[in-house]
């Protein structure tokens, strides 16, 4: 059973959460969209077909706190491995909170040399895309225990 305390921390981490999901690919967002939906049913998912949807989204929610998602998921390649490291870098060069907010980069690459870039550049955690529905469910399960029933998630801080 838990505490009130982490019961408040799980209140908290879900209170307004979204997730931004940037994938270029329709049939891997029905997945995740389908498989989030399932599993995180308290969590909007807004999704980003592309590197400027990303970008035009997050300059929208810039000033917003309530509308800044609580997570990232990045895929690589949007659609080209370069684009994908191009939106990490701009995501990490905005100003607070939007630089702060975690970066799960998400990617059918299981290549060291994109595993480490991803860690030097900010990301938060690196996955490999499962290859099934039900490796997606098991992936977001997961997900949901990691980054909303364990982890404490720090205030965003707006710079002024």
């Amino acid at each position: 059973m838990k505490s009130k305390s982490d019961q408040a921390r799980i209140k908290a981490n879900f209170s307004q959460a979204k997730v931004l999901v940037i994938d270029d690919s329709d049939d891997h967002w029905l997945l995740i969209k389908k498989a989030m939906q399932a599993c995180l049913s308290e969590v909007t998912v807004v999704r980003a077909a592309t590197v400027e949807q990303a970008l035009d989204w997050l300059s929208d929610w810039q000033t917003q706190e309530w509308e800044l998602p609580k997570l990232i998921l990045q895929d690589l390649y949007v659609p080209e491995r370069e684009n994908g490291w191009a939106l990490l870098r701009a995501i990490k060069g905005m100003p607070a909170p939007l630089n702060q907010i975690p970066i799960v980069m998400l990617s059918s690459s299981m290549s060291s040399h994109d595993i480490m870039d991803a860690y030097k550049l900010g990301v938060s955690s690196y996955l490999t895309k499962p290859s099934s529905y039900e490796e997606w469910i098991a992936y977001f399960q997961e997900l949901r225990v990691y980054w909303w029933e364990t982890v404490s998630l720090p205030p965003l801080q707006f710079s002024v």
